[in-house]
């Protein structure tokens, strides 16, 4: 038995007006310092206002957003008692959004007692998930990633009752968004896309979902990259693969790339989508090598052979893959952040352990014996073809 969990999903151009058709009183709004100072969180909360709704502001949010910040975002939210908590931005405010949702509903609850089998009986609030990238796919998923920044490490977890109640996808939002982040956020898409295809617990539900993103995400990345301010057509497609991929991966799993990039990212506190995509190409060449995954689908569909040959197909995706991330300026080996070796090392058994505790760890098509971790990471370093 399986389930499939979505969001309402209102795409497209002008999508934020819908905010003035549903019904409530009291709105919550998650965001971060940023998008308070660029007036974006106050545009939202103008639509709010103009309908009629009290608003409040909690633009505490942080990149990697952490346990302290979503314990004090609950403790607002339950003084305001809103009827809709609204999770504007990237990945990071969704995912806080998500954490002060159950935690308003529960108060007991830490974020950490969130999981699959919490029972969360929400009656107090619904939920609205607005991106700003079109990267994480928060907006359509039931997945919390959160920072310990006591251990230094990330912890992933989820409920299908926190689904956001709707998604609210406008490409207005992502215009002016630098090409650093658009290449950090669409790489992550593509992830999400290509993990979520090939994990173990893919289906027939999700499959279709992760093809057609990561099809959009090779069309349309370098052209919102390189001229996003212009290229509306670049911009709502991202937008869009970043959604499908959400509800790809959402409803399925991830893999190796995210249980090693969450595990890099969250010691060496780099973003997110630079880190689970630097690792992409290598954990796709390292189950390619054992002979695991459905990389040669994905080739095939987006249009790189008609050959039938898995390996090879799996293959030329890789080299696509390094192509892509080539043309956005993404760092593809671990070096090139600047980590000294010695740095590396010292954090090499903490890495591999973070790794195999990772929740996406265990649902990769091929799963590495602890020396193949340890040699993954070092090959990465290095930014070495994988060879085993």
């Amino acid at each position: 038995m399986w389930y499939f969990k979505s969001p309402e999903v209102v795409f497209g151009e002008d999508s934020l007006s819908h905010l003035q058709q549903i019904e409530g009183s009291r709105a919550f709004i998650v965001t971060d310092p940023t998008l308070a100072l660029l007036g974006v969180a106050g545009h939202i909360e103008g639509l709010l206002q103009e309908a009629g709704f009290a608003t409040e502001l909690f633009a505490e949010v942080e990149p990697e957003p952490s346990l302290q910040t979503v314990r004090r975002g609950a403790e607002c939210a339950l003084a305001f008692a809103p009827d809709w908590i609204i999770g504007l931005g990237g990945g990071s405010p969704m995912d806080a959004a998500k954490a002060i949702w159950a935690m308003y509903e529960r108060p007991e609850l830490d974020a950490t007692d969130i999981n699959p089998m919490t029972n969360l009986n929400f009656s107090k609030a619904r939920m609205i998930a607005i991106p700003t990238t079109s990267g994480t796919g928060s907006e359509a998923t039931w997945a919390v990633v959160l920072t310990d920044t006591e251990e230094k490490r990330k912890f992933s977890t989820g409920s299908r009752e926190i689904v956001p109640t709707i998604a609210i996808v406008d490409p207005s939002l992502t215009t002016k968004l630098p090409p650093r982040i658009t290449a950090d956020t669409g790489l992550d898409a593509l992830t999400h896309a290509v993990e979520g295809y090939v994990c173990s617990w893919s289906n027939d539900f999700s499959d279709g979902l992760c093809l057609k993103a990561a099809q959009l995400v090779f069309a349309y990345l370098e052209r919102a990259y390189t001229d996003g301010e212009n290229d509306v057509e670049a911009r709502d497609k991202m937008g869009v693969a970043a959604t499908i991929a959400g509800l790809g991966f959402g409803n399925s799993n991830l893999g190796l790339a995210h249980a090693m990039g969450h595990s890099f990212g969250a010691h060496f506190k780099k973003p997110h989508g630079r880190c689970v995509s630097l690792f992409l190409p290598y954990v796709t060449e390292f189950s390619i090598n054992g002979g695991a995954g459905r990389y040669g689908d994905i080739a095939r569909f987006v249009g790189l052979t008609t050959d039938s040959d898995e390996e090879a197909g799996g293959r030329l995706l890789v080299q696509r893959m390094r192509d892509l991330e080539s043309a956005v300026a993404q760092p593809q080996s671990i070096a090139s952040f600047e980590i000294a070796p010695a740095d590396f090392e010292d954090a090499l058994e903490r890495l591999c352990d973070h790794a195999e505790q990772d929740t996406q760890f265990f649902t990769a098509p091929r799963i590495p014996e602890r020396e193949e971790l340890e040699k993954l990471f070092q090959y990465v370093y290095e930014g070495r073809p994988i060879d085993f």
